[in-house]
């Protein structure tokens, strides 16, 4: 008789899944971006919640909380209610590099959310005040060699991967360059365009139209390929760096608990949108990759990201107390 009651109990909460899923969303959904507005991560949520608004028929709401080198807004979601009505905009940093870097971290990145899907990977570019004299990354590290300590690069934050893309850089090429972390991609390009940094690693969106503009030059794309919209820009291998790769990418989560119906139904409506043309070369266009994969394929690649930042936070000895 127990074994039937826990059956009858199963089915209950099954079919209750499914209803609650047929009828969501019924309210606006939140969408926390643990980073300022400006950068390539805020970009991404902007055109995928400018999408889903229309095809859920509820407003999905663009919600920065930048600051703690995206703790802030991670930790926010993480104690969330469990009921899809939150989403995270996870990154690298909040979901493969933190558990490494923050010595108490409040959330956990594993047990605390419910993987929905990648969304995009974007490739790193290596850019430069024009004032630099350097226009390769050849030059560039035999000027640090030359004037070590001298050579400030800006970063998105503390333990971000650009961050850690430049630490690969300087243990790659033995050189030692001082660090300058920001809020953001916002307030680090501005100040890297007014010349208080030299050069940054960074995700293409934001300095994209300072590239045209010349205002920054680019050394080299952080990456295994070459970017289809910086097409004669070197990749690190080939500029004289292998092993210096540092894309970003994105990825949607809820809080874990959020019923499985639910994550299925959100990960439906990212599925139709990523396989809409117009929408994957909007995205192609600023630089941002558009990807895809299934919950579980998510939730491995997350696992996968934490085992190789670790190495590299290991081996730079970055870490936040």
């Amino acid at each position: 008789m127990r074994s039937l009651g826990v059956l009858v109990f199963l089915i209950g909460h099954q079919a209750l899944s499914f209803a609650q899923s047929d009828s969501f969303p019924q309210r606006p959904i939140r969408f926390i971006v643990p980073l300022a507005p400006g950068g390539g991560a805020d970009i991404v949520a902007r055109f995928i919640s400018e999408r889903l608004t229309k095809s859920l028929g509820q407003s999905v709401i663009v919600d920065n909380r930048g600051g703690g080198g995206t703790v802030i807004g991670a930790d926010l979601a993480a104690k969330s209610a469990p009921d899809g009505y939150t989403w995270l905009l996870g990154t690298a940093t909040t979901h493969a590099i933190n558990s490494s870097l923050v010595k108490k971290l409040p959330y956990d990145p594993i047990k605390d959310f419910s993987p929905i899907s990648l969304v995009a990977v974007l490739p790193q570019v290596i850019v430069a005040h024009p004032t630099l004299p350097a226009h390769t990354l050849k030059e560039l590290i035999s000027l640090a060699k030359k004037r070590p300590g001298e050579i400030f690069f800006a970063s998105t934050g503390n333990g971000s991967a650009n961050q850690l893309g430049a630490e690969m850089l300087k243990m790659v090429a033995s050189i030692h360059m001082v660090h300058v972390p920001y809020k953001g991609a916002g307030p680090a390009v501005a100040d890297l365009l007014a010349g208080q940094t030299q050069f940054m690693f960074t995700t293409i969106p934001p300095v994209l139209p300072h590239i045209k503009m010349q205002r920054l030059k680019t050394l080299a794309v952080a990456h295994s390929s070459r970017s289809n919209l910086l097409p004669l820009l070197p990749t690190t291998a080939e500029a004289g760096a292998p092993g210096v790769e540092a894309s970003s990418w994105n990825g949607i989560l809820s809080r874990a608990g959020t019923p499985v119906a639910i994550i299925q139904k959100i990960h439906k409506e990212i599925e139709t949108l990523m396989q809409r043309n117009e929408f994957r070369e909007r995205l192609l266009q600023t630089g941002i990759e558009p990807e895809i994969n299934s919950p579980e394929e998510f939730a491995k690649f997350i696992q996968s990201e934490t085992t190789r930042y670790a190495k590299v936070i290991a081996a730079s000895g970055a870490r936040i107390d």
